[in-house]
């Protein structure tokens, strides 16, 4: 069925916004047929945004977790810090060819924003920015980054005021605005199209990555390890491989927080029920009455109540795998690719770093294992120096 994994995703909405994704998806699928749209986002992915993406094979850190081989595919290196321009870029541009030229938005960790805010420049498009204040207490830098841009950020006080409630206010302004309003959602996550737009536009971190492992390699990876918290970065390197079952397992690693025992996590699969969250039917954080529950993670852009629809399908089917590791593991994985590699991550993908001693101990040592590495760590050097005193 369309816009479904499985019984996961669909459209859960007032009726106000039934027009509204009616609007966007047949623009989309439109867009998406045209030639010269596939050139445009093509000859911006490559001359403004920096693809392809290297990828580097992390060989005094393989040897320090006790893998074969590790690779990582450095979207820490595409313009703005992370993964999120590629998405960013192509729904902007899908907003002008739209005539939308108000674009709101949600951000955690702020990368998001930032992305959305740097397209939207390139483009000539006004840009709203909606993130909680805990937020942008932890991620001041991006705060002041986006606004460089030209962005208005518009601070969330409500509820845990993190990731959640931006994407509460994003939505609700665009459910007043809808005419003029484009909402350029940051992850897979949301009422169809979007988990599906969001995969497709991120796919070009998959499709990358496979042909330069089978380049380096000479064959498939053993294994493609991604942090998930809505799960874009994650569903983008995935896309690809997921017809490779024979070959290539898919492992994504949640935010365990404290320990999924607390309750102070953000792992929606790991330690999640099905529910309806955003406009969609996922696995997500909630009471036993349904409310959803709040949560906690050392890295904001993890710290989400629930995970897009296709990943978990993915998990209801086998075909991935899905783990949490805690804030303590997150920060040695930080150090960890910081001292071995000289690459400093985000907290989001230090998340699947500190995952693959675990894989070693699961699956053995001879694996070559591929990670997507997200973004980099600017944003969260007072955060880690804070934990780590």
């Amino acid at each position: 069925m369309k816009g479904r994994f499985g019984e996961f995703g669909g459209q859960y909405l007032p009726e106000t916004l039934m027009p509204a994704v009616a609007e966007l998806e047949a623009a989309y699928v439109e867009a998406r047929a045209d030639p010269s749209f596939e050139r445009e986002l093509g000859g911006l992915l490559r001359d403004w945004v920096g693809r392809p993406t290297p990828l580097t094979d992390a060989s005094r850190l393989a040897a320090a977790v006790g893998l074969r081989r590790v690779l990582l595919k450095r979207e820490d290196l595409a313009h703005t810090g992370a993964h999120k321009i590629n998405s960013a870029v192509g729904q902007a541009l899908l907003a002008k060819r739209m005539g939308k030229h108000r674009v709101v938005a949600e951000t955690g960790a702020g990368q998001h924003g930032v992305a959305s805010a740097a397209a939207c420049a390139l483009l000539g498009l006004e840009c709203i920015v909606y993130m909680g204040t805990e937020d942008m207490r932890r991620q001041e830098p991006n705060v002041f980054r986006m606004k460089l841009l030209g962005a208005e950020v518009r601070g969330v006080e409500s509820g845990t005021k993190t990731l959640k409630d931006a994407v509460n206010e994003a939505i609700r302004d665009w459910v007043t605005n809808v005419r003029s309003t484009y909402y350029l959602l940051g992850s897979a996550i949301g009422p169809h199209p979007y988990p599906t737009m969001v995969r497709d536009f991120q796919s070009v971190i998959g499709r990358e990555a496979r042909g330069q492992s089978l380049s380096l390699l000479g064959k498939l990876p053993d294994m493609v390890v991604a942090c998930v918290g809505g799960g874009s970065n994650a569903i983008g390197i995935f896309a690809v491989f997921i017809p490779d079952s024979a070959t290539t397992r898919l492992r994504g690693v949640e935010a365990g927080g404290k320990g999924i025992a607390t309750g102070e996590h953000a792992a929606s699969i790991v330690g999640g029920s099905v529910g309806v969250l955003h406009g969609t039917r996922t696995m997500i954080l909630q009471t036993d009455d349904g409310q959803i529950r709040g949560t906690h993670s050392i890295s904001a852009g993890l710290d989400y109540p629930g995970v897009g629809p296709e990943h978990a399908q993915l998990a209801q089917s086998g075909r991935a795998e899905y783990v949490a590791r805690t804030d303590a593991e997150a920060l040695e994985g930080f150090t960890l690719l910081s001292r071995t590699e000289g690459i400093i991550p985000a907290l989001e993908p230090a998340h699947a770093i500190a995952d693959l001693t675990h894989i070693r101990e699961a699956y053995g040592a001879e694996l070559d294992v591929l990670v997507c590495l997200s973004g980099r760590g600017d944003k969260d050097l007072e955060t880690v120096m804070g934990a780590l005193a």
